[in-house]
Parts: C-alpha cells; structure tokens; sequence
C-alpha cells in the first residue's frame, strides 16, 4: 500500500510543492550566475555519479544495493536541500534554481545511468528495463507536478504564498511517513544491511559536501553560493530513488532491494548534513 499508492502520489506532491516555490526569477539564476550554476551541475550531474560507482566499486557492495546507490547518486536535490541550504544560510535562489533544473534533467540522465549500471553490476541477471517509459514515468512523477505548480504560482501567485509554507510541511511530513513506513515494512532487511550500506552512504555524503564547497571556493565563488553548491552535491531527494527502485524491481509487497540505499540515506542525510549545516552556522 504504501510502497505502490501511497509513495508515487507523495512524491507528486512533493514535486508540485517544489513547484509553487518557483518563479520564472529563479530561473533567471541562471544567467546571473553562470560559474555557480554551472559548478553546481557539473558537481551534481556529472561528480556524483562517478564517485559514486568509485565507492561501490571499492567497498564492493552487493550488486542490487550497486545499483540502488546509482540510482540514488541520479536523483535531483528536493525541498530538503533547499530548507537546508535556508538554514545553513546559503543562497535559497540558487538552491531552488538547481533543483528545478536537475529534476527535469533527470529525466533523461537517471535512466540512462541505472540503465548502465544495471548491465555493469547485474550482467545476465538484470531485470528488463525499459528506458523510454522509465524516463516518461519520470516525466508524469517529478517534472510534469514542478512544471504545474510553477504554472499554478505565476498564474496564481496570491494564492499560493500562504499555501507553500503548509505545503512544505506537508511534504516534510510525507517524506517521514514514506521513509519510515518503507523501511519498517522491511526492517529486518534494513538492519541487516545497515553495516553494509552505511559506509557507502556516509563517504558519498561527505565527500560531496567536501568537493561542493572546496570547488566553488577555489573557482572564487562566494562563501554563500560555496555553501549552497556544497548542499546541493551532497543531498539527494531520497523519495524519488525509493520510487524509482520500486518501479524498475517491485517485489509485490514492501521495500524494494534497489530502493533500501534510497531509505537507508533518508535517514542518515540528516544525520550526517546537520552538524556539517550548524558548522556552517558557527562559521
């Protein structure tokens, strides 16, 4: 119930509530900041990926965790990032305009990348994925709801400026629900592949966060957009790797193996980005 209803709906939600935080302003983000952005994406779209396969290839994870890894190093930032990056004191604008770009982006990079790490990790044994329709599913669960809530905000913009902090906590919410509904659902599993996930996870988070704030330091980017280039590296949107694992294997009932990296990374993001988020703050 809640893996195949209740997850792709929370997720729409989520999605459309990034969306009517939008505006076209942000967008135009873009083209003030070019180096920024730019940095940002690279470190995004192009760094994680690879370091990631580089960590699951040293620890040698289990082939089907591999590839949940990969699918989670695929996954665009989320309302998270952006409140995070808020508190951290980062550039909100930037963050929002990162998230905004990934999430359509990814709908043409997450299947290609899962597509090549289902055939590196899992050989004869991987599923039969279709590309096409992954990437249209992508399209109607995390594009088309941003696109509709950025549509809603400009047409409506009055309505929904004191709708989006209740929306927001909705999703916060929603995001809780999923991720502790799925992993009791299946938490003999979690614990039993916690010690072996965890490692992977934790190095990712931070080596990301590390490479984001080092990297716009030393292209002379401010300490803000630093801060929020290093959110944005290191944090995934931990719905959309749960759904997306589920929708490629879906076992029938409870968490798929390719989501678990996915859920198990919902829980340590705040674990391991909260103290590096308040060093910032004391900084």
């Amino acid at each position: 119930m809640i893996i195949d209803i209740i997850l792709p709906l929370s997720l729409v939600f989520i999605m459309f509530t990034l969306g009517i935080g939008l505006t076209i302003e942000d967008f135009k983000n873009i083209l003030r900041e070019p180096k920024a952005f730019g940095l940002g994406i690279i470190n995004q779209m192009i760094l994680l990926p690879i370091v990631a396969f580089i960590i699951v290839s040293i620890i040698k994870l289990p082939n089907e965790m591999a590839v949940g890894m990969m699918i989670l190093a695929c996954c665009p930032g989320g309302v998270t990032s952006n409140i995070i990056t808020k508190l951290a004191k980062g550039d909100t604008a930037l963050s929002i305009s990162y998230t905004a770009v990934v999430s359509i982006a990814s709908v043409i990079t997450l299947p290609l990348i899962v597509g090549f790490s289902m055939q590196h990790f899992l050989e004869s044994n991987a599923p039969t994925i279709n590309i096409f329709s992954l990437g249209l599913t992508m399209f109607l669960i995390t594009t088309m709801p941003v696109t509709i809530g950025l549509y809603i905000n400009t047409k409506y913009h009055n309505i929904t400026v004191p709708f989006q902090p209740i929306a927001n906590k909705i999703s916060t919410v929603l995001f809780i629900i999923i991720v502790i509904g799925a992993l009791a659902s299946e938490w003999d599993l979690f614990i039993k592949n916690l010690n072996t996930l965890a490692p992977a996870i934790i190095t990712l988070i931070i080596i990301m966060l590390f490479i984001g704030y080092n990297s716009a330091l030393w292209f002379g980017i401010s300490k803000k957009k630093a801060i929020t280039i290093s959110i944005e590296s290191g944090i995934q949107n931990a719905t959309v790797g749960i759904t997306i694992g589920g929708l490629i294997l879906n076992q029938g009932t409870g968490l798929s193996i390719l989501s678990l990296p996915s859920g198990v990374y919902g829980i340590l993001m705040y674990l391991v980005c909260l103290p590096v988020v308040f060093w910032f703050i004391k900084r």
